[in-house]
């Protein structure tokens, strides 16, 4: 089999990568892959999975641009047997391709770009990628992101399905501390979002209306006049139009008529919005939570069976044991605070035994930076459950945690 090259035309340095030519090359990296396992019978019971998909946590550093799975003979290959010292060709071809391989959990290896520009454009692929996959979920107040993205690239709102920017915009009204309902999608009536701000003396309804168009399509009179009559219609106290483009003159002219009654908004509105949401989610995940209330939360918990003490369990060839306390949480996201472990019980040697979590005086000392981080949190038959990445936690039942450390 010919040997495949770095890249068939080597971009000149600078070149920027668009999403489709990231996207086939990582099919190109992954074909060729599986054309060097099949020539050589071992290609059975493997796969590529995204890193995303695979882990369902941010994007690492450095950017994994692929993850592939096996378990039958290339598994052998790669698990350090190699009975037929495949693994040094494998390496040598890989690196031709650009690219080289760690191992991430015995059985799924990740694939890195050796090259600093592409393994650059690779990190700001896969973190759009995983901004999109904010969007959809409850979860702005956790993770600044969402909003830092639009803040400083208002143009990527253009990359936006039209679904998503739709719901983009109801988390910047809710972040805003609006009530927002987002409409259908579909047979909406021409009202994509409802804004209602209670007040003492009477609710004020909001209608929304949103345009993800292209920068030259420029938005005409004859649709801002339409969401002004369902405004009038549904005796609604304001109207709001947002669009990724502009607009046109007329429709400038026609919305200064109504008295502030319809208020347009452009991309560069929609960034600001951003911004300022961004502000309200501090980067240092620290800040989002007093310290005081640490304390608290700790001397609350200490000594009890308590569901925001949680615990996940693993290891290679050995069992260890991690515990952390929930800080704060929303349906889809939680901040968590990790925990010093206690050994309860111990064979002399400190290597067999049960864990514990370790709650006084001097836990509040974790509530630092590098001791805090962000999950994404779901529920499945009924249980809650903390996803960070690396290991999966769930509410500690209270019974010490057996571990053996024994390779």
């Amino acid at each position: 089999m010919g040997r495949v090259l770095r890249h068939p035309s080597p971009p000149a340095p600078g070149h920027h990568w668009s999403d489709q030519e990231l996207e086939a090359e990582i099919r190109r990296v992954e074909g060729a892959l599986q054309a060097w396992m099949e020539a050589r019978d071992l290609w059975s019971d493997c796969g590529f999975h995204a890193y995303l998909d695979h882990v369902g946590g941010e994007p690492s550093v450095p950017p994994v641009v692929t993850m592939f799975w096996c378990e039958g003979p290339m598994y052998t290959v790669l698990s350090g047997e190699d009975p037929d010292g495949l693994e040094p060709a494998f390496s040598e071809y890989l690196s031709e391709l650009g690219y080289s391989y760690g191992n991430y959990d015995g059985v799924t290896m990740k694939i890195y770009a050796e090259d600093a520009e592409l393994a650059e454009a690779f990190a700001s692929y896969f973190h759009w990628q995983w901004v999109c996959s904010l969007i959809k979920e409850d979860t702005a107040d956790v993770y600044h992101e969402l909003y830092e993205q639009f803040a400083k690239r208002p143009e990527d709102l253009q990359r936006l399905a039209w679904r998503d920017f739709e719901t983009l915009l109801f988390r910047i009204f809710q972040n805003q501390g609006f009530e927002a309902f987002l409409g259908p999608g579909r047979g909406d009536e021409g009202v994509d979002l409802r804004l209602v701000q209670r007040a003492p003396l009477g609710d004020v309804l909001t209608l929304v209306q949103a345009k993800r168009y292209a920068p030259k399509r420029k938005v005409g009179q004859t649709e801002v006049a339409a969401l002004y009559g369902v405004g009038r219609l549904e005796k609604a106290n304001k109207t709001l139009f947002v669009t990724t483009s502009s607009y046109a003159p007329v429709s400038q002219r026609w919305a200064a008529r109504t008295s502030g009654y319809l208020e347009l908004a452009a991309a560069e509105d929609v960034a600001q919005w951003c911004a300022k949401a961004s502000k309200g989610i501090i980067a240092d995940k620290c800040s989002l939570i007093a310290p005081s209330y640490v304390a608290r939360l700790i001397s609350d918990v200490a000594g009890r069976t308590d569901p925001r003490i949680v615990h996940a369990s693993g290891g290679w060839n050995m069992t260890d044991n991690w515990f952390a306390l929930v800080l704060k949480e929303t349906k889809h996201a939680a901040l968590l605070m990790g925990l010093p472990k206690a050994i309860l019980t111990h064979d002399g040697y400190g290597q067999r035994g049960t864990h514990i979590p370790k709650l006084d005086a001097a836990t509040i000392s974790y509530f630092t930076f590098d001791k805090v981080w962000r999950v994404t949190r779901a529920k499945e038959g009924g249980r809650v459950r903390y996803w960070d990445g690396s290991r999966l936690y769930y509410p500690w039942n209270g019974v010490p945690c057996h571990f053996n450390l024994s390779d």
